[in-house]
C-alpha cells in the first residue's frame, strides 16, 4: 500500500496525537490477526508509512524514526491502516517478515497470565 501525499496529510490531520506528538500503533498480522506489537508513531512516521508502504515508527528511546526491520531485516509491509473512534490510536494490519519482537519471538505478547502464574507462551525463533 502506498498512498499519495495528499491522503497522508488528510490522515495526519484527522489523528489526535498526545502532548509529545505521538500516537500508539498496534501492529497486527493481516493474515492471522495475531497482535504482533505496540509501538509509537509521530506525524512523520505516519506519513512515511502511508507513502512508502513500509512501516516506520518513532523510537522513544533513540528519539528518531525507526523503520521496522532496518537492522534485523524483519520488516512490516502495510496492508491497511485504521484508526479508532477517538482518532487517538492506530491499528496497522501488516505483512510481517520474520519475527516481530526484538527478542526474536513471533510477537511481543508472549507473557501470559494463566491461572495463578505467568507463563512464557512463545520461544525465540531459531
Amino acid at each position: 500500500m502506498a498512498a499519495s501525499g495528499d491522503l497522508a496529510q488528510q490522515v495526519i490531520e484527522r489523528l489526535s496525537f498526545d502532548d509529545g506528538g505521538l500516537i500508539p500503533a498496534i501492529a497486527q498480522s493481516h493474515e492471522t490477526r495475531e497482535v504482533l506489537m505496540l509501538a509509537w508513531m509521530n506525524a512523520a512516521s505516519v506519513r512515511e508509512t502511508l507513502e512508502t508502504g513500509r512501516v516506520c515508527y518513532w523510537s522513544r528511546s533513540r528519539q528518531r524514526l525507526w523503520r521496522k526491520g532496518e537492522s534485523s531485516g524483519h520488516t512490516q509491509r502495510l496492508v491497511e491502516m485504521r484508526f479508532d473512534c477517538d482518532s487517538d490510536a492506530l491499528l496497522l494490519l501488516v505483512d510481517q517478515t520474520g519475527p516481530a519482537c526484538h527478542t526474536n519471538r513471533p510477537a511481543c505478547f508472549y507473557n501470559a497470565v494463566q491461572g495463578d502464574e505467568i507463563r512464557v507462551i512463545a520461544e525465540p525463533v531459531e
